[in-house]
C-alpha cells in the first residue's frame, strides 16, 4: 500500500469513528504513538499496536458522548501524511470540550510506524 493509499483509509475510517479498526488495519505491531506530553491518563510515548489499542479504549471510557468529529484530507509526503483532528466530546469528568490537534504519521512498506499529536 502507498503512503496515498494508507493516509486515504485512516482518514476514512477515522471519520467514520472506527479508530480501532484503522490501527488494526494500517498500523504497525512495533508502531509508537506520540502525545504532546505525559498526562495523568497517558504517557508520553506508548509502545507497540497492542499498547496502542488499549490508550484507545481507556480514552473511550473516558468520554461520556461524541457530539462529533472533523478530520481534514491528509497532506501527503513520501512516507508520512498529516490531517488535522477535531473532537467535539463530553468527558465524564471535565464536561464538553473541542479538541484540536495535527496529526502526523510515519508510513514504512504499507504500514503506519508512527503517530505524533500536537495541539
Amino acid at each position: 500500500m502507498t503512503t496515498q493509499q494508507t493516509a486515504s483509509r485512516l482518514v476514512e475510517l477515522c471519520r467514520s469513528g472506527d479508530f480501532e479498526t484503522a490501527q488494526k488495519d494500517l498500523f504497525s505491531n512495533y508502531a509508537i504513538s506520540i502525545e504532546p506530553h505525559a498526562t495523568p491518563a497517558f504517557d508520553k510515548e506508548t509502545k507497540g499496536l497492542d499498547a496502542i489499542l488499549e490508550k484507545g479504549k481507556k480514552f473511550d471510557s473516558m468520554v461520556e458522548k461524541r457530539h462529533g468529529i472533523t478530520i481534514s484530507d491528509p497532506l501527503i509526503a513520501t512516507n508520512s501524511f498529516a490531517c488535522i483532528m477535531t473532537m467535539d466530546v463530553t468527558m465524564k469528568e471535565g464536561g464538553r470540550m473541542q479538541m484540536a490537534e495535527l496529526c502526523v504519521y510515519e508510513v514504512k512498506d504499507g504500514e503506519v510506524i508512527s503517530e505524533h499529536f500536537f495541539m
